[in-house]
């Protein structure tokens, strides 16, 4: 993070960033500050004004003679809180890939499926200013909430990142060979893709993998020791369990951030090398069947069009209120209007000439 990005960090509260208000009862609201913003909610209002100006830690008192402290978000706060269109990587999880992919400052990272950005926040405050990450992302709608999640995070700040839309093995297989540090798939099918994540990757690189379900990650892991150009894969998966403290009452709280994601991680070897054997003893029953993988579980979750342009749209006010600190409407907010009522008219379009051709087809039949 360079001094810039860095000084947006420290100081008084400034119109237009966002900041994170809790309760006595630990309840919290995440608000972008305006000159003419008002914070309403049952525990009491308040104008944003109080807070331009003042120190970050400031408790406030509401006229209802409510109080809320006043921070700005962490990390951990900001993805769990930001518009998205896709699932994000859990903060508890993005901090495991950071550390067992070992992602170095000056590392250069591709990731596949960029979903809402918050693994590419991790990993681009972790490869600093002289690495670069790439990241590959199918749905151009997703890209855009993507960096628009991240340039708010980072500010104007010019970031070592690009973003390619299209299929991650078409960009793997375009990269020179054997020029990337970290190969990141967080993807339904990542086994599709081995082959060019190793053409990509340096010998003695990570290719780690996040996955949801048990069935993905063993699919992986046999398909990537088939082709007997990585070390042994090791998987797991991260719980997080917070504690109640108060006194001598101190236990485990009733609940928790459980199972995510399974993450798995390898190395790439050496062209002239073959990898080690392992020295165990499988079950009885681990092959004794060839498994029957069934694709059709894999199918990705929808979501709605009209859930993503409410998103596109919410990442855009966000962009204009950071910039000028008012809470009407900007140009990155008019833009995507355009944008989004473009691509309405496009779809209604296609769908008028597409049921103009039935007609015509059907009346063809009919004579």
């Amino acid at each position: 993070m360079s001094e810039h990005a860095a000084d947006r960090r420290r100081g008084p509260f400034r119109a237009g960033e966002r900041v994170q208000l809790t309760d006595p009862k630990g309840r919290q609201y995440t608000i972008s500050l305006t000159r003419d913003g008002y914070f309403h909610s049952t525990r009491g209002s308040f104008s944003h004004s109080e807070l331009i100006g003042a120190d970050e830690g400031t408790v406030i008192e509401t006229k209802e003679g409510k109080r809320f402290l006043a921070l700005r978000p962490l990390i951990t706060d900001y993805v769990l809180s930001m518009p998205r269109g896709a699932t994000v990587v859990y903060p508890k999880d993005a901090a495991q890939i950071v550390h067992m992919a070992d992602v170095f400052p000056g590392a250069r990272v591709f990731e596949a499926g960029v979903g809402s950005g918050a693994l590419s926040i991790s990993l681009l405050s972790a490869l600093g200013s002289d690495g670069h990450l790439t990241s590959a992302e199918l749905r151009p709608e997703f890209a855009e909430i993507a960096q628009g999640n991240v340039r708010s995070w980072y500010g104007e700040e010019v970031l070592p990142w690009e973003v390619k839309i299209g299929d991650a093995a078409a960009v793997l297989t375009a990269m020179e060979p054997a020029n990337l540090d970290h190969v990141i798939l967080d993807m339904l099918a990542p086994w599709e893709i081995i082959d060019s994540a190793s053409h990509a990757l340096r010998p003695g690189g990570v290719i780690l993998v996040y996955v949801a379900t048990t069935t993905q990650m063993s699919r992986f892991v046999e398909t990537l020791r088939s082709t007997d150009r990585f070390t042994e894969p090791q998987a797991s998966e991260t719980l997080v369990r917070t504690w109640h403290l108060e006194g001598l009452a101190v236990r485990p709280d009733h609940r928790m951030v459980a199972h995510t994601g399974f993450l798995v991680v390898a190395r790439k070897l050496s062209e002239k090398s073959s990898p080690l054997i392992p020295a165990r003893r499988p079950a009885k029953a681990a092959y004794s069947e060839a498994f029957e993988w069934e694709d059709n579980e894999l199918a990705e979750r929808s979501i709605s069009a009209k859930k993503l342009r409410r998103v596109r749209r919410d990442v855009a006010h966000r962009q204009d209120v950071e910039i000028t600190g008012e809470s009407t409407a900007g140009t990155h907010g008019a833009k995507i209007r355009a944008k989004i009522d473009a691509e309405i008219s496009e779809r209604n379009q296609a769908n008028w000439e597409a049921r103009i051709a039935a007609r015509d087809a059907h009346d063809d039949t009919d004579q």
